[in-house]
C-alpha cells in the first residue's frame, strides 16, 4: 500500500455553512418579491399570443417545406442505388 500523505494544496476545503432562513422569513421575502412582478395587460397577452400562433404556423409550413424536400432528394438517392 501507498502511505504517502495529501499534499494540503490539493486537499478540498470544506464548504462553509451558511445560516439557514426561518420559514416566516422566506414568506416575508416571497412576498416582497412576488409584489415586484409586474404583470402585462390583457392586451399584451392576447396580441401577443396572436404573434406567437402566427409564428408557430410559418415555422411549421417552413420544416413542412424542407422535410418534404429532404425526403424527396433521398427517394431519389436511394432509387438509383
Amino acid at each position: 500500500m501507498d502511505d504517502r500523505k495529501v499534499p494540503a494544496a490539493t486537499a478540498k476545503p470544506q464548504p462553509e455553512k451558511k445560516p439557514g432562513v426561518s420559514p416566516g422569513e422566506f414568506m416575508r421575502q416571497v412576498r416582497v418579491e412576488a409584489s415586484k412582478v409586474v404583470w402585462p395587460t390583457r392586451q399584451e397577452t392576447i396580441s401577443t399570443s396572436i404573434f406567437v400562433a402566427i409564428l408557430m404556423f410559418i415555422l411549421a409550413v417552413f420544416f413542412l417545406g424542407i422535410d418534404s424536400l429532404f425526403g424527396y432528394v433521398v427517394r431519389t438517392l436511394l432509387s438509383l442505388a
